[in-house]
């Protein structure tokens, strides 16, 4: 791959734009949209996974819907900041774990969990997460409503520099 294709312009970004609304599009419904063939959109498309840009795909499920009424987000303090690799590891074990990000401020580590129900939260927070080695304690923010989950609108910015 020569370096010329390593770089990103404003049809890949109108490509990976359409793509984050409906991941299902079809590549030559894409093209007719952006003025390209669908066989450009499929090049560009293997280059960008190539990149590491685009890691997949996944189908977004509406957990409330099936029960999983509870979304929590868990300030997390180790007992070291250095646990974190560890901690983390141990955390992807945990199904109801959804994210996990290393973060600057009071907190190590920041989580998301989807439980059934409050108990499901409880015994989550009890029997498996407190259980992790490394955790110091932890403080839990019950979200009431999700109001805005998006990606970021790549083809209405700027170029990217």
């Amino acid at each position: 791959m020569t370096e010329k294709n390593l770089e990103i312009d404003n049809t890949d970004l109108k490509i990976l734009s359409l793509l984050m609304q409906d991941a299902n599009m079809a590549y030559t419904e894409i093209g007719k949209r952006i003025f390209v063939s669908g066989g450009t959109v499929h090049v560009r498309m293997n280059k960008m996974k190539q990149m590491g840009i685009v890691r997949g795909s996944q189908l977004v499920i509406d957990h409330t819907k099936l029960g999983w009424d509870i979304s929590a987000f868990l300030g997390i303090y180790l007992d070291k900041s250095s646990l974190y690799a560890e901690v983390s590891v141990q955390l992807e074990k945990i199904p109801e774990v959804v994210n996990v990000h290393y973060t600057t401020g009071i907190y190590s580590i920041f989580a998301k969990i989807v439980c059934r129900d409050t108990q499901h939260l409880r015994e989550v927070l009890h029997d498996k997460i407190q259980k992790v080695s490394g955790i110091q304690r932890t403080e839990t923010f019950i979200s009431l409503e999700e109001s805005v989950n998006r990606p970021i609108p790549f083809s209405d910015l700027k170029e990217l520099s």
